[in-house]
């Protein structure tokens, strides 16, 4: 059995940036800050919402170690070090290490994607090479690629590749992946409004989004999931839900940096090729949060 490397919630957080476009690590530490103040288990830095794919080497290795240096060992760290080149994937997990990191989230090469075959040889490979815990990210919908239940059973025997963030949204996968490998490999939603029915089926938490806006209330319902209140978890869903939704009008991070700076954290703009979000959508992001009874500023 293999103890999963947090349970409850981890906030993919977001990388702040200045007005002239660097990171923002005053910021950053107070988000950090936030967030362990309200009780989540893991802050993964460098991950998708961390704007991972425009950072350079340099902005990724000193925001993890402003990460490691911030939580302190508060909570664990989980550093994004994926990559489609093999080699570089290793690099930054071999960096992330060194500077402290707890676990490691590679997403599944994209663009010259692979083979299911060539998906087992990347992982192990990187595995092979490094001591810390991995989390397979499956995220098709940005990769175009995806794990069977297959591929997953074979991960599952290495013994640093603890677990799995689904954000497939294919449950049948995540039954099958769950009859064949049980607790080899630890399972977390990586999709907010899915964080109930995956831990209803064995799930350890979710890698949230909505949790660097309302933190408590992602806390709130991955507890009750953990103490086996899926009905009270479900009914706390159920009241995010509008939220959650706001939060993928436009491709992540939009929506998430943009209610931030309305709420009156500023976390800056976004890196091209994100842009800002419509002025429809912004309507529809403001009518969820004045529903979720999240204040707002003058600030866009």
């Amino acid at each position: 059995m293999k103890q999963p490397i947090f349970q409850g919630v981890c906030t993919a957080i977001v990388t702040p940036f200045t007005s002239s476009g660097e990171v923002d690590f005053n910021t950053f530490d107070r988000l950090i800050d936030r967030q362990l103040a309200a009780g989540v288990s893991a802050i993964c830095v460098c991950g998708t919402t961390g704007e991972s794919a425009t950072l350079t080497e340099k902005e990724h290795e000193e925001l993890i170690d402003a990460c490691v240096r911030r939580v302190d060992g508060r909570a664990k760290v989980v550093a994004g070090t994926g990559s489609n080149s093999t080699a570089n994937a290793l690099s930054l997990s071999r960096e992330a290490q060194a500077l402290g990191a707890d676990a490691l989230l590679l997403v599944t090469p994209y663009y010259n994607k692979t083979t299911q075959t060539g998906l087992i040889r990347h992982y192990e490979y990187i595995a092979d090479r490094v001591d810390l815990p991995i989390i397979v990210y499956n995220v098709p919908s940005r990769t175009a690629l995806g794990c069977t239940a297959q591929t997953y059973e074979a991960l599952s025997h290495h013994p640093n590749i603890n677990g799995i963030k689904e954000a497939s949204g294919d449950f049948s996968l995540i039954a099958r992946t769950r009859a064949l490998c049980g607790n080899e490999l630890n399972l977390w939603s990586g999709n907010d409004d899915q964080t109930v029915a995956m831990m209803a089926l064995g799930g350890q938490g979710v890698i949230s989004v909505y949790s660097n806006l309302m933190p408590e209330n992602m806390v709130a319902i991955a507890q009750k999931c953990l103490e086996g209140d899926f009905s009270g978890a479900t009914a706390l869903q159920r009241g995010a839900m509008e939220l959650m939704d706001a939060l993928f009008l436009e491709v992540n991070p939009i929506p998430v940096k943009t209610a931030l700076n309305l709420s009156g954290t500023e976390v800056g703009p976004l890196r091209l090729p994100l842009c800002e979000i419509s002025s429809s959508h912004l309507d529809m992001l403001k009518h969820a949060m004045k529903r979720a009874g999240l204040s707002m500023h003058d600030a866009t």
